[in-house]
């Protein structure tokens, strides 16, 4: 009982000890900073497709043959740099933190627009309240002054 266990045990270091193979880089590695900025937009992309994907499907828009013609790169490469890069956690890591800034930022000035567009919507509704209200003011101030004349009198003229 106990060689089978050991037999198992033994077993299981082995195929645990086994070598991984890392990929090659690709003759025609993406940049560091074209990645970042490729999923970047392919985020985006994916965003666009979960919010409205039957319109982009109807306009007969391909997000990613878009970006890819955009960045001037194939879908292969882009796999073959991004198996790459997947490779070295680190390398992959500091690609995805730069992305999330990058989208933390754009979602900032989202933001920061909607507001800006909010407070104008305000400022003209208040405007157009405002310039009701004071010509109503305007009207009774000539209805209050017409009934204020004091009527010819004979004496007068």
């Amino acid at each position: 009982m106990i060689k089978n266990i050991l037999f198992i045990l033994l077993s299981v270091w082995l195929v645990g000890c086994q070598e991984v193979k890392r990929p090659e880089k690709p003759d025609n590695l993406i940049p560091k900073e074209t990645m970042v900025a490729l999923l970047t937009e392919i985020y985006l992309g994916n965003s666009a497709r979960s919010i409205d994907n039957k319109r982009i499907r109807e306009q007969g828009i391909k997000l990613d043959s878009f970006l890819f013609a955009t960045y001037n790169v194939d879908s292969l490469q882009f796999a073959k740099s991004n198996a790459y890069y997947t490779a070295d956690i680190n390398t992959y890591n500091e690609i995805f933190n730069e992305v999330h800034a990058r989208l933390e930022k754009l979602k900032e000035v989202e933001n920061a627009r909607k507001l800006e567009i909010n407070a104008r919507k305000r400022a003209k509704a208040d405007s157009i309240k405002s310039n009701k209200t004071s010509t109503k003011e305007e009207l009774d101030t000539v209805k209050e002054k017409q009934g204020l004349i004091d009527p010819v009198t004979e004496e007068e003229q």
